[in-house]
């Protein structure tokens, strides 16, 4: 399905992780269809796409943390919105390991302030999409499919398998107009989360060094596409009236599951760097070895399915972080 022409112009679209890598994207796509954002920023990161772009001057921001319900609420009110995207978390698997407070704070209690704010607001509200992750299916039979249990066992897994369940409680609790969308990992553009296989493996080759793969390079995981991620949120909110989308899940990925070393061998053949073979390091913590979806249900009721072949979007990637890091940079070994 494609979104309807003009179906976002004019709407009041909140953005929670504004500054995210598929949050600002996100905005981006928003702004150039007419959307009136508002970006919730706890942090001020004028390296971050949305300042770097610009667009940090064409919406409006309020500063404040998902974990102050108080803050959701006066963006709700103030701006009157009648769309969320809740895309705010925090994302590493590594930093869930070493700090799950945070990570429960920000990913399970942001949720439901998120989704306490829509119900107490319902007359303004209209949509939320919730972004989950394939993670919130835990270690399981593969591949996962919408009607696969949620089974997070490590902190960030369960931070995303709660996450969705709340979603999910409050539709059929409070009938709140919500959709949940469980991606597999997001590259692309403006992502400076370097401990992630592909701006790290990038940035590596860029400036001279052998990549380091944590795992033992064999583990396999769905990668979408940034642009692809942005076209399926976009798509659920646009059919969140339908009866079939409404409190429902789906998921999103390429179809195309690759091991960590098919993805390195990807970017070395298309950055010209065999001679940069990776260091494996096989010491990762607190993840599964493999995790890929079904994303049949989103091409069924939905019509989605990812446009950009994976060639294709990392080169578009690669571009970005030449322009990002610069010939100063390029091809320099210990600059980060």
């Amino acid at each position: 399905m494609s979104v309807p022409p003009g179906h976002f112009s004019g709407r009041r679209v909140l953005v929670t992780g504004a500054t995210g890598m598929v949050g600002s994207a996100l905005v981006h796509d928003l702004l150039a269809s007419g959307a009136y954002v508002v970006a919730l920023v706890q942090d001020v990161d004028p390296q971050t796409e949305l300042y770097r772009s610009g667009d940090v001057h064409q919406v409006a921001v309020i500063s404040g943390a998902l974990e102050d319900l108080g803050t959701l609420e006066r963006a709700v009110c103030l701006h009157g919105i009648d769309t969320v995207f809740h895309l705010g978390a925090q994302a590493i698997v590594g930093v869930a390991h070493q700090a799950p407070l945070y990570t429960f704070e920000a990913n399970i209690r942001g949720t439901y302030h998120v989704l306490e704010a829509s119900r107490r607001h319902a007359d303004l509200v209209r949509c939320v999409i919730v972004a989950s992750s394939d993670k919130a299916y835990g270690e399981q039979s593969l591949p996962y499919t919408e009607d696969s249990p949620l089974l997070g066992r490590h902190p960030y897994e369960v931070s995303k398998s709660c996450a969705d369940m709340l979603a999910q409680c409050y539709h059929h609790t409070y009938q709140t107009p919500v959709a949940i969308a469980r991606c597999g990992n997001i590259y692309g553009a403006g992502d400076r989360n370097w401990s992630r296989l592909v701006p790290g493996t990038i940035r590596d080759f860029l400036q001279g060094r052998r990549p380091v793969i944590r795992s033992d390079g064999q583990f396999v995981r769905d990668y979408v596409y940034v642009k692809d991620a942005v076209s399926a949120y976009k798509c659920l909110a646009a059919a969140i009236d339908r009866a079939d989308v409404a409190g429902q899940a789906f998921n999103f990925g390429d179809d195309a599951p690759a091991t960590v070393l098919e993805m390195v061998a990807n970017l070395q053949r298309l950055m010209d760097c065999a001679h940069l073979p990776p260091d494996v390091r096989n010491d990762t913590q607190g993840e599964i070895p493999n995790q890929f979806v079904s994303s049949d249900r989103a091409k069924r009721v939905l019509g989605w399915r990812a446009q950009y072949g994976r060639d294709e979007a990392l080169a578009e990637t690669i571009a970005w972080y030449r322009a990002y890091f610069g010939p100063s940079q390029v091809g320099v070994r210990g600059k980060s």
